[in-house]
């Protein structure tokens, strides 16, 4: 039986693999505006599928390889949920749904087109992403973690953000957003940012993950990573000339609005260890 820590590992790693695999549809305008225009019966369709999806998935490749079907049909219920949950605070935090002044409808619509792909992401973050622990624990020869200096760190960091920064880095949803976005949920997407990551690096057990370290190195490292998001985010946002004659307060909220996506994939580098 799992203790609740290592349930809360697992629900990390999820939404970590549910945020990196649907991150480029949180942020597309066109994914809004399906939100926007699906009928009901196409939205019920989609999640009929996308749960059939995930009981596959989960029966014959999840966390719990084999495991009898009331697990998977667990897991798929759960998966779904959390994929709703991210959707939501995604769409809300970038803007995208506003409680008090969209309709219930339009606002389900949203959330649930977004949610389905998240709740895959979910779902296969929380098995291909575990820890090493528990892949020895399923039978698989162990292999040795290797470590990595801070130096070694900020490059993965560094490469990590610029993949996944660079899916959206040359959208016109980033300046959307910044534009539209207020001080709050710019201060939110910070706030989150750091937390993120930090979460990804010292709590989910990933595969080359940190472990265990002391609070010094939580926090220098949790700060670098985040330091190298918001360069990696001005300098592609430079590149493609997002930055190109704009007020200063604007070019902050872009670097701020991509340091998500590029914080994300910052902390996740030491995934690229194999």
């Amino acid at each position: 039986m799992k203790t609740s820590s290592a349930s809360l590992r697992e629900y990390a790693r999820g939404i970590t693999g549910g945020l990196l695999f649907s991150l480029p549809l949180l942020y597309t305008m066109e994914v809004w505006w399906a939100g926007f225009s699906a009928q009901p019966y196409q939205l019920l369709f989609y999640i009929a599928a996308t749960f059939g999806l995930l009981l596959g998935y989960n029966r014959y490749a999840g966390v719990h390889e084999g495991a009898h079907w009331n697990e998977v049909l667990i897991d798929s219920v759960e998966e779904i949920g959390i994929g709703l949950v991210i959707s939501l605070l995604m769409l809300w935090t970038l803007g995208r749904i506003d409680l008090a002044a969209m309709g219930t409808e339009e606002i389900v619509s949203k959330i649930v087109v977004e949610s389905m792909t998240v709740a895959i992401g979910v779902s296969v973050g929380t098995a291909q992403l575990g820890g090493e622990q528990e892949q020895n624990d399923g039978g698989l020869n162990p292999r040795p973690q290797r470590s990595v200096s801070l130096r070694g760190s900020a490059v993965l960091a560094l490469c990590g953000g610029v993949l996944i920064a660079g899916n959206v880095a040359p959208t016109e949803e980033i300046p959307m957003i910044a534009m539209e976005i207020s001080a709050i949920h710019l201060l939110v997407i910070a706030v989150q940012s750091v937390a993120l990551g930090m979460v990804i690096l010292f709590f989910s057990n990933f595969k080359g993950g940190a472990g265990k370290t002391s609070w010094t190195l939580v926090i220098l490292e949790t700060a670098t990573a985040y330091i190298i998001s918001l360069l990696v985010s001005v300098f592609m946002l430079w590149f493609f000339g997002r930055l190109d004659g704009v007020h200063f307060d604007s070019a902050l909220s872009q670097v701020i609005v991509l340091g998500f996506p590029a914080m994300l994939g910052a902390s996740a580098g030491r995934l690229l260890i194999k």
